[in-house]
């Protein structure tokens, strides 16, 4: 039996409905902050990848699918989407039409990782990008967005976790000092800890092996801020106490993606378990200039579909999949004639099922009611010579005649 590839998975029609009530609460809650949507290819030339995430990180090095196509060129499935919606603002010179551009998407990604609950090889996230201002009341709205989105899903029990890793500059000095005192503890890091301690020793702090969080468990983190950025972080900080969205400042939280700077923050559900993250993001005011633009600053968050259905599967509000009309009919002498109104109430923008398998009037109604239809319009031979069919409201069960021409009123 042919069977989907390991660490994909099909979204069933039963499972289907949770993912579009995120994906509207998700396009609502954008729309109101400005945002408009994009639709990137989830196949990109690998160097937008190798270049704006980085070659030493887990997703350039392990994680990322890649193959060469039959021209030769050499070609990546997207593995996150900040550098494609880059991309496309650059090649679309979209800094022309606005001095801030707000872009969200929603769609798939790819790694090579593990699956494990929550995370598949394919998997899905929406996410905002603001492009082209570094006032740090947008580093606010882009957390207050991301914690209201939460909140209107039905989540409550969330963290947010926030740090900042200053600008370029302080970003070298914070590897360089950190470099020198994780040199004691390389014997107990893992080999790849090891590489990264060379490259960039900032990744050791986010690795997810249980023994280097361990042995790195007593370094402190110094303040080494310069002014501009330790001003920007105090006022994203007040910004966020301002709005009421509560807060941790976590020194060692640094993010895989090479391109981060400034503000960096993590938002996390208990519903997950050890890995606990659901929603990760931050600035990235150098990519856009790394990527051959003009500096240009901007921030960004995603959300994982997987980890945010899991941990809202018990607080989204759900309403039960439900069609407006079941048509039943009395005999099968008059499947015809109830296809035609079903064909009407679907011209008048109704969803209407029948039964095709001649089954009995009491199983159709019981069809009816597992299809939590509205109403059902019930074709029986003597009042179908009465031109009248009986309508039957599922809520109340009340039921009565009504004339072939008017039901369709009745039912609107």
């Amino acid at each position: 039996m042919l069977k989907a590839l390991r660490g994909t998975k099909d979204i069933l029609p039963d499972d289907i409905g949770m993912w579009q009530v995120v994906e509207a609460f998700a396009r609502d809650i954008f729309s109101i902050y400005g945002y408009k949507e994009i639709r990137t290819p989830i196949i990109e030339d690998a160097s937008l990848f190798i270049r704006s995430i980085g070659d030493a990180t887990d997703i350039v090095r392990k994680e990322m699918y890649i193959f060469t196509d039959r021209g030769g060129r050499n070609i990546a499935l997207r593995p996150e989407a900040t550098a494609s919606v880059v991309r496309a603002y650059l090649e679309n010179s979209m800094a022309q039409n606005q001095d801030l551009t707000k872009l969200f998407y929603i769609g798939p990604m790819f790694r090579s990782e593990r699956p494990q609950k929550g995370r598949q090889r394919q998997f899905y996230q929406l996410g905002v990008e603001a492009i082209g201002s570094d006032n740090p009341l947008l580093d606010v709205e882009t957390i207050v967005l991301a914690a209201r989105f939460l909140q209107k899903l039905g989540l409550r029990d969330f963290k947010v976790n926030l740090n900042s890793l200053g600008c370029e500059k302080d970003k070298q000095a914070i590897i360089k000092k950190y470099r020198d005192i994780i040199k004691p503890y390389l014997g107990s890091l893992c080999a790849e800890c090891g590489e990264r301690s060379k490259k960039n020793v900032l990744r050791v702090f986010d690795c997810k092996n249980e023994k280097c969080a361990e042995a790195v468990k007593g370094i402190k983190f110094d303040n080494l801020l310069c002014a501009d950025c330790a001003e920007h972080f105090e006022s994203v900080k007040k910004g966020l106490k301002n709005s009421g969205v509560d807060f941790i400042v976590e020194p060692k939280m640094v993010r895989g993606l090479d391109y981060y700077t400034k503000t960096v923050f993590e938002i996390s559900s208990p519903d997950l378990g050890a890995k606990d993250a659901i929603c990760a993001g931050g600035r990235y005011n150098n990519l856009i200039r790394d990527m051959g633009g003009k500096a240009t600053p901007a921030i960004g968050f995603a959300f994982g579909m997987e980890r945010l259905i899991l941990a809202g599967k018990d607080k989204i509000s759900m309403s039960a999949p439900s069609i407006a009309v079941f048509m039943a009919i009395a005999d099968k002498a008059l499947e015809y004639d109830a296809f035609k109104m079903m064909s009407l109430f679907r011209d008048n923008g109704l969803s209407c099922e029948m039964d095709r398998e001649g089954r009995s009037l009491k199983s159709q109604m019981r069809k009816a009611q597992k299809l939590n239809a509205r109403f059902t319009v019930i074709l029986g031979e003597e009042e179908f010579r009465r031109d009248k069919v009986i309508l039957k409201d599922m809520n109340s069960g009340e039921q009565k005649e009504a004339g072939m021409d008017e039901v369709l009123k009745e039912i609107i």
